[in-house]
Order: structure tokens, then sequence, then C-alpha cells
């Protein structure tokens, strides 16, 4: 197939300068992670003004368990990228088609079975996290219809990991663009019009996922490259689908594996109750914009790395990690310190209860100082998955994230004198330190094996 149709879509990340391309390629993935924090706080912001805090409570003390739900698939769709990415870098125009159909389809079944989990589980989920009674019915409510949209979102996801693979991010960033707008402007008429409570902020959510859904596939199907998108053609490839799951499974179960020591953590914060978690459920949002800035220079990581190494130029490789995490230790640095010198003005938005904002300003003061650390981390996760090792940044993950928050909380946080949200937030930090080193010396030793071409 000619790729030189689609040459403002793609990108050969195995030739030329390596930090332009890479700041080519986050720039857009910045903007859209922004936007998406920017309309997901939007659901809490309508909440918390026309409404009230429970309600804000109900709908923020979620996103942990969403997450933690949700992680095991969203990996899936990284195994994609991966998968995607090596074949597009080698050349490999057949191949490239049968990963993009068995990607899709499998995002397909990866929505049902979502919706199916999350809509019957739902008041099992959140009795296990200790909600608050008077939050319960609410966070119930909200789950489910959440949930009800699982496929749109995977779909979405997995369609938005195709075309990372080939270097498009600006595409993605436009159907998130318009799926947002619309998610605001039905989260105001559902909301604060129709009085729909936390029932309309789901609604408004899954809608806008659905039109995300739509525009995705609506430019895969346009495409004239190996990455066109034929509906006739879906089907689960076997070998395609070992490969996905090789590398995606284990990303999926590091993710579960994060989402459940922050699903443990969120149960400790709810012991405090309904007014700090919406503290926390506030500051969450504001982290997020520090997070997926961060974020996208781990999926430059993965793209990058996949790439040259479907192509086997491993010297590159090096180039990539180096200038990757130049990029996001600049980014955490920038972008956590500036959200912490605002962080009250940025909470007044969600809230007017003073308790709630200095209960916020407790959870940002530990985060946004430290959350470079976590982007470094997560950059050598993204070079170890680019060159073929997925298991190992699982397990890593496993002990110095889950194992260690799980025992931080079960030992430093039931002493007396430390027991208090403080103590709760320095598990992130810590874990982040003791997992990136391990990672890093990881990479240095398995880089080593791959010979040049």
């Amino acid at each position: 197939m000619d790729r030189t149709k689609d040459k403002d879509h793609t990108m050969d990340m195995t030739e030329g300068p390596v930090l332009s391309k890479i700041l080519l390629f986050a720039i857009p993935l910045v903007f859209s992670s922004i936007l998406q924090i920017l309309f997901n706080a939007a659901d809490i912001v309508v909440v918390g003004k026309f409404v009230g805090d429970t309600a804000l409570a109900a709908v923020g003390s979620n996103s942990a368990l969403i997450n933690l739900i949700t992680n095991l698939f969203i990996g899936l769709s990284i195994g994609a990228n991966v998968v995607v990415a090596r074949y597009f870098g080698g050349k490999q125009d057949e191949e490239t088609s049968v990963a993009v159909h068995t990607s899709i389809a499998l995002g397909f079944i990866s929505g049902i079975t979502l919706t199916i989990l999350g809509i019957i589980g739902a008041p099992f989920f959140l009795s296990l996290m200790l909600t608050p009674k008077d939050v319960l019915p609410q966070a119930v409510l909200y789950l489910r219809i959440i949930f009800s949209g699982m496929t749109s979102m995977m779909v979405y996801n997995f369609g938005s990991a195709v075309l990372r693979a080939v270097g498009d991010t600006k595409r993605p960033l436009y159907c998130l663009l318009s799926a947002g707008i619309l998610n605001v402007i039905l989260n105001l008429l559902f909301v604060a019009v129709f009085r729909m409570s936390v029932a309309g902020v789901g609604f408004a959510t899954i809608l806008s996922q659905a039109v995300s859904c739509i525009l995705i596939l609506r430019c895969l199907k346009r495409e004239e490259s190996s990455i066109k998108l034929t509906f006739k053609k879906l089907a689960i490839d076997r070998k395609n689908l070992i490969h996905i799951l090789k590398v995606g499974l284990p990303a999926g179960l590091q993710g579960v594996v994060f989402a459940l020591s922050n699903t443990v953590i969120q149960s400790s914060v709810n012991s405090f109750g309904s007014v700090v978690m919406a503290g926390s459920a506030a500051a969450q949002n504001i982290e997020g914009i520090v997070y997926f800035a961060m974020n996208s220079f781990y999926q430059a990581s993965i793209s990058f790395t996949s790439q040259c190494f479907g192509a086997k130029k491993y010297e590159r490789i090096n180039r990539v990690l180096f200038m990757s995490l130049l990029c996001v230790i600049s980014a955490g640095i920038i972008t956590g310190y500036s959200l912490f010198i605002s962080g009250r003005c940025i909470l007044g938005l969600f809230t007017e209860n003073p308790n709630v904002i200095e209960a916020g300003m407790d959870r940002l003061k530990v985060i946004l100082t430290s959350y470079c650390l976590c982007g470094i981390m997560d950059v050598l996760v993204g070079a170890l998955r680019g060159i073929g090792y997925s298991v190992l940044p699982m397990i890593v993950s496993l002990l110095g994230s889950c194992i260690l928050r799980i025992a931080w909380l079960a030992t430093v946080f039931q002493i007396p004198r430390f027991h208090a949200t403080e103590t709760i937030y320095m598990s992130y930090p810590i874990s982040w330190i003791i997992t990136l080193t391990v990672h890093a010396i990881c990479f240095a030793i398995l880089r080593k094996r791959l010979k040049p071409k």
C-alpha cells in the first residue's frame, strides 16, 4: 500500500531528529489528555455547583474503581499499539492491516464484557470500597450508567492506539475535542436545567463517548494506508491476538495493580468522611492534568521504541529514551508546581466549602510536588515494552507499587501518630522512587542484549 497518500497523518519514527519528532507526536497528546481531564472535571464542577457535596463524592469517588475495572482492557490497547507500530516500522503492510482489524474487534469485545461486569457488580464493588451509606445509592447509579457506555470508550481507545502507532496524534485530539464540548453542553443541560443529578452527568459522559467512538472509526475507515479499517474484515487473528496479549495483558494487569492500590488508598480516604472524599476527588482531577501531560511522553516512548525495534534500529532506542525522559521531567516539574501554586483557586471551581478545599490541598502538596517521579517511571516502562518486555515491568510494579502501598497503609498508617491523610498520600512518591530505580536497572541490562543491525 502507498503510504505517501497519508504523509500528513503518519510519521516514520525510525529516521530523522528524535526530539522534534517526539514533541510533534506528544504535544497533541498533551492537549488531548488535558482536554479529557478538563471535560471530566466539568462533571465534578457541575455536580458540585448544582447538586451538592454528596453527589460530588458519589461521582468523584468512582474514579479509582472505574480505572481498576477498565485498566486491564485499556492495557490490551497498549498491546495493539506496540504490535501495529512494529509492523508499520518494519514496512510490513499486510501484517499491519491484520493487526488493525484484530485490535478494533478486540475493542468491541472488551467493551461489551465491561458493560456486563459493571452493571451487575456495581453495588458489590462500591461496598468493598467502604463507600458511605449517604453516597452509595447515587454512586451505584452513576457507575451503572458509565459502564453501559463502555463499548464506545474501548473502541475509541483501541482506535486511538492504532493511530498513535503510526504517529498520528492530531486526529484523536480533534475527535476528543468535539466529544468533550458536547459533554460540557449535555452536563449543563441534564444537571442544571433538567435537574437529573448524577444520572445527568453519567448520560452526558456516555453520549459524548459514543461521538468520539464514531469519529475515530470514521478516521480509520477513510484511511488509504495499511491502517485502513474495513468493517467486513473485522476478525480476531490468532497470531496477532497472541502478540497483543503478550504485551497488552501484562500492561493491563500492571494498570490493574496501580488501580488496585489506588482503590485501597481511596478506601482509606473514605474512612475520613464525605468532606475529605470530596476534596480528594477534586484534587485528583487537578493531578490528572499533570499525569496526562507526562503520559504523552510515555506513549511516545512506546511508539517510537516499538517502531525502531521493528526496523531493528537499536541504537536509536537510546536517544528515544533520553529525549523522552528529558521531556517528561520538564513537563512534570513545570505543570506540577504551577498547579500546586494555584491549587486553592482551582479547587474553588469545584466547591465553595473551605473544608473541602483544604482537604484537596492536603493531597496536592504531596502529589504535585513529586509527580515527575511517576513520569520517569512510566517512560522507563514504555521503553521496556517497546523492546519486547512486558511481564517484567508488571512484576516490578506489582511489588513496588501495589504491595508496598498496601504494606504502608497496613503498618505506618495504623500508627495513631501517623493516622492522617498526609500519610496516605506519601505512599505515592515513596513507591515511585523505588519502582523507577528497579525499572532503570532492568532496562540497562536488557538493552545491552539487543545487537545492532
